[in-house]
This record gives structure tokens, sequence and C-alpha cells, in this order.
């Protein structure tokens, strides 16, 4: 089916209680891997590229690969850009056929932040694309930036119930205590804090930081309004490991598409664990047939 906007299949999991994948593709065989895995699953799906990526290989190249998975397949599928934060790249990404954008503009002053994010929103919407926007900073390395322990802050619920009555987001990404990358110790994760800014906004959450945290933390932030869950340095792990793992067991072998097929499968695995971890699993046809 073509590709969708991330509102319709976030509103759907916010309400059911469940939460849909937000995978970080490198290249066209994790985008098919990811693609795959849900079908499997036949789970909703959102493959979101980071701009690093989309630098690497070009706006077009992206979308071409995209368009055409999701064209061949039956679950509802968003492409999806992680952590925009040129209004540039954003443009190009809605005229090439992303059906979602983050806003990142969460380093800036609260009005710039809003304005900036309003500006995102307004050429989106007109295009029917969804929008993800940032308030707080995210602990953690992103797009090679790096924000320390010290620097980053949490989101302020007065804040966010302004920000997200301000914009029509079709998901909202508050600092909660989560991090980008592998946790060094156990997060402090702010579960009243999601709760209250969930209750006060009405709007589906995203979690970023997805990977490394324990199921419990999981399954209490899909809970408290978490409808979005990013999962990036895993899938990247995967992707090298399956690889090199391959080779390390093999060292004789260098058929390429037995070490890519290898590695691939290592992929589809972490993915398909993933989605039936966030509850999507048997969700993906049914919603499909009403968006």
């Amino acid at each position: 089916m073509p590709l969708v906007s991330m509102n319709g299949i976030l509103a759907a999991a916010a309400k059911e209680g469940y939460a849909v994948g937000a995978f970080n593709p490198v290249d066209y065989a994790s985008m098919k891997a990811i693609m795959c895995a849900a079908e499997e699953e036949n789970a909703p799906v959102i493959l979101q590229t980071s701009a690093k990526t989309v630098r690497y290989y070009g706006h077009e190249t992206l979308a071409m690969w995209m368009r055409e998975l999701a064209e061949q397949s039956a679950i509802p599928a968003v492409l999806h850009l992680d952590h925009g934060k040129e209004l540039e790249m954003i443009r190009r990404c809605i005229e090439t056929g992303w059906t979602s954008v983050m806003i990142d503009a969460s380093h800036l002053p609260f009005e710039q932040n809003l304005a900036m994010s309003r500006e995102v929103v307004d050429m989106a919407t007109a295009a029917g694309v969804g929008v993800e926007a940032e308030l707080g900073e995210i602990v953690g390395v992103e797009e090679d930036i790096s924000v320390s322990e010290e620097d980053a802050h949490l989101a302020d619920p007065d804040k966010a119930e302004i920000f997200c009555r301000e914009l029509e987001l079709g998901v909202f990404a508050p600092a909660i205590g989560t991090g980008h990358g592998f946790y060094k110790g156990t997060p402090k994760v702010d579960f009243d804090l999601i709760e209250e800014i969930y209750g006060r906004t009405a709007t589906p959450l995203a979690l970023h930081g997805g990977t490394g945290l324990s199921d419990d933390i999981i399954q209490r932030c899909i809970r408290s309004g978490c409808a979005k869950i990013n999962i990036s340095t895993h899938l990247k792990h995967a992707f090298v490991d399956g690889f090199s793992n391959y080779h390390k067991t093999n060292p004789d072998d260098y058929e390429p598409l037995k070490v890519l097929g290898a590695q691939f499968e290592v992929m589809k695995q972490l993915l398909r664990e993933k989605i039936r971890q966030f509850g999507g699993s048997g969700k993906g046809r049914q919603l499909a047939a009403v968006l």
C-alpha cells in the first residue's frame, strides 16, 4: 500500500494501548529487513531516516527505495525524518515523499522552538505530512551532537501543554529521562512526568532512546502514553555484528550474498522481537483497512 502519515497509526496505537516501532535503517537491506519484520508480524511500522543518512544517499534514492517496499506490502508504513534541524532538508523531504517529519529545535529557547516548529507544521500539514516536535533536551549523541547529563533537561509540563495546544502534532517528543545510545546504568525515567504531559496534551508521545530499556520501563511508558518507540543504536549493532560475526564464524566464506543474508536475518529477528514487545503485532492489516 502507499506510504501513510504517522498521525492515523499513532492515534490508533495510543487509543488501543500499544506502541509503533520506529526504526532507523542505514541502507536498502536494513530498510527491507524492517518491512519484512513488520509484514511477518502484521504490524504498522515507522522507518525513520536520520539527517546524515539522507545526506549520504540523497532524498530521491531513499524515497524511491521506500516507495517500492511499501507498495509491495499490505501493512501501513511511514517514512519519517528523525531529528530534522534544517528547514531546507525538511522541506525537501516533504517534497520528495516523506510522509512524516521531525523538527528538533529543542536546543532553542521555548519561543523560538515554538515558532520554528509552527513553520514546519504549516508546510507539512499543507502536504498531508505528519509532524513530530521535541521539547527539553535528551541526553546522548544524536546527529553527531552530544548532550551531556549536565546540559540535558526534562520537558516542562506547562510549556508542553502550550506547545501541543499551539501546534497540530502527530506525535510529541518530550524529554522524560531517557537517552540516545546504550545506557550506562539505569536511566531515571520520570513516569509521572510522562503521565502528566499525556494527560494535559492528549497527544501521542514519542519515546526516544528505546535501545537498552528494560521491558518493565517500556511497558510502563506505553501505558503512560508513549505510542512511538525509537530504536536506532540496537539496529546499528545488529547491522554490524550480523555481518562481522558471520565472517568470524566462517572465515573462509567470501560469498557476499551469504554474509548479507546472515546480517539480514539478525536484523529481522531483532526487529520482530521489538515489534512484539511494543504490542504492534497483528494490528497492521486491520489498521490499513481504515486508513
